[in-house]
């Protein structure tokens, strides 16, 4: 299907740095809790579905993109704020898409 620029422009997409990683025992799947700094927006939760190819200690400082203009949607125990964006391979396995170089929290992607 098709979209118009004036479609695409409706989407945020913001670049944030991980903070703080932990277990998400409450999730329906093995996840973890996100806490991302996104510069002038704040910090946003968020749950990932990233634990086949991430450790918690990888993910801290890690730059990452992410929906930050979705309404907030509640997950077992938390209320995610952001949708973490990443590319999903063969099971289930997500690889999380960010920068190649160090950029400032809360740059849009254009």
């Amino acid at each position: 299907m098709e979209i118009s620029w004036e479609d695409f422009k409706k989407v945020d997409i913001r670049v944030g740095t991980i903070i703080e990683v932990s277990d998400f025992e409450k999730a329906r799947n093995p996840s973890y809790k996100l806490q991302i700094d996104f510069g002038e927006l704040g910090m946003l939760k968020s749950s990932a579905q990233i634990t086949n190819l991430y450790a918690k200690e990888e993910l801290l400082g890690k730059q990452i993109l992410a929906v930050v203009n979705f309404p907030k949607k509640q997950i077992a125990t938390i209320m995610s704020e952001c949708l973490v964006l990443g590319l999903v391979g063969g099971k289930e396995e997500v690889v999380l898409i960010n920068p190649d170089r160090k950029v400032a929290n809360g740059l849009r992607l254009a």
